[in-house]
């Protein structure tokens, strides 16, 4: 499975983004797919989960409210709807695809590359 990642920019605080993360290779909707980021000097961390269906999803509580995931299996798209953006949100960020049960914290077997997002003050 690839993933790409798109859509990140620059934007002032208080605005909006949205990531899209495109896959190819297998079949898509098999897989629970994820945004994780990583701010320079930090760890990687979890932001949102969506499951297979679209049925479940699961956020970072540093970004539920203003951040939604979602995904439309028939164009292998996996989204990150990004408002009232903060420059804590500036990152990195990097969509995966994980194999099995809905399990937002779990391992992730696929990754894409990055997109960087950085929001001004």
């Amino acid at each position: 499975l690839q993933l790409q990642a798109s859509g990140g920019g620059l934007v002032q605080a208080g605005g909006s983004l949205r990531l899209s993360c495109a896959a190819s290779g297998r079949t898509f909707s098999s897989y629970v797919m994820g945004w994780f980021r990583q701010a320079p000097g930090k760890e990687r961390d979890f932001v949102a989960a969506i499951s297979w269906s679209g049925e479940n999803t699961h956020y970072a509580h540093s970004v539920k409210g203003r951040f939604t995931i979602s995904r439309d299996n028939a164009k292998n798209t996996v989204y990150l709807q990004m408002n009232s953006l903060k420059p804590g949100d500036t990152a990195v960020y990097y969509c995966a695809a994980r194999v099995g049960t809905f399990y937002p914290l779990g391992e992730y077997d696929y990754w894409g590359q990055g997109t960087q997002v950085t929001v001004s003050s």
